[in-house]
Parts: structure tokens; sequence; C-alpha cells
């Protein structure tokens, strides 16, 4: 079985800027640069020959570079307890567009669409039950920004869940072209 995912790395600056920020909340489990990336789509486990389907499928996906910029910081919660802290990406519609066209390629291989609302951010760190306050790090860092970066590739991803986290491997590597 391959644990699989589509998504987006940005460059290695901005990667370096989010690594800095990340400290000051008790017992959470800060991303290494090895994780940063957003995710346009998760496909979860498929055998092989699905995956080789899954790869053809993107491959046939055409969509132009993507400028985008670092949009300020947010958590999503779980039966009322932060799970994950996250810096979002704008512009939304861009990203969205493309996390459309990677959902239909892959309704199209077989899987089922994408169920939940998209938002495009980069996760920064996860959390269980013993994790402290967030409330100081998203005041901190509301305020994130920067300039626009391009995005001209997408990747295919395989995940593997381990005792210190999942470890990415790209796979493939798509180009984003018009």
């Amino acid at each position: 079985m391959h644990r699989l995912f589509v998504g987006l790395r940005p460059p290695r600056a901005v990667r370096e800027r989010l690594l800095a920020l990340m400290g000051g909340v008790t017992g959470a489990r800060w991303q290494d640069d090895a994780q940063l990336h957003t995710t346009l789509r998760f496909i979860g486990e498929v055998e092989r020959p699905l995956a080789e389907d899954v790869a053809i499928a993107l491959s046939n996906i055409h969509y132009p570079p993507i400028d985008v910029a670092l949009d300020g910081v947010g958590q999503f919660d779980s039966r009322g307890r932060p799970n994950a802290l996250w810096a979002g990406l704008r512009p939304h519609d861009a990203l969205a567009g493309l996390h459309k066209k990677v959902d239909q390629a892959l309704v199209r291989c077989g899987l089922a669409p994408e169920g939940r609302a998209y938002l495009p951010h980069i996760t920064l760190a996860r959390m269980n039950a013993s994790a402290g306050p967030t409330d100081r790090f998203l005041e901190t860092h509301a305020g994130l920004a920067g300039a626009l970066f391009t995005l001209d590739h997408f990747l295919l991803f395989e995940s593997t869940l381990g005792s210190q986290g999942a470890v990415y491997e790209a796979v493939e590597r798509y180009p984003l072209r018009g």
C-alpha cells in the first residue's frame, strides 16, 4: 500500500521564514523543513495499480504557475481543542482552482471526491491534548505576510508514518504550465 497526497512546496526562503517563527507553544510538535508543504489533496492508502493511475492522471493537469504569499496564521480544532497551527496562503482562488483540477483528475481514477472545504495553508505544528495554549502564538504572528512567490510545480508525495511523525518523499514532480 502507498499512502499518498498531492502538494506544493514553498521555496527555501519561505520555509526558512516559517521555521524561524516556530516555538512558544508547550507540547507542540513543530514541523521540520522536509514537512513544510501545502496539501492540494490527500489521497490516502492505495494499491500500486491505482497509485500508477494517479501518477498518470496528475501528469495530464494543465494549470498556470501560481503567485502566492503568506497570509496570517490560524489553528484547526478538534472537539474544542487546537490540534494544528498553520500559516495561511493567498490568493485563495488560484490555489482552490488547482485543488479542483487535482480533485477532478483523481475522481476520474475512481477516488471519491474531496468532501471538505479547501483552505490553503502550511501546517506548522501538530498538537495533542497536552499541548499548551496557542493564543500568544496566534496573536504574535497574526500579521504574517510576505512578498509574492511563484509555485511552478506540484508534487505527488508518499507519506510514511513513524514514531516521530510522518516522513514525506516526493515521488513525482509535475510542472505548472498554462
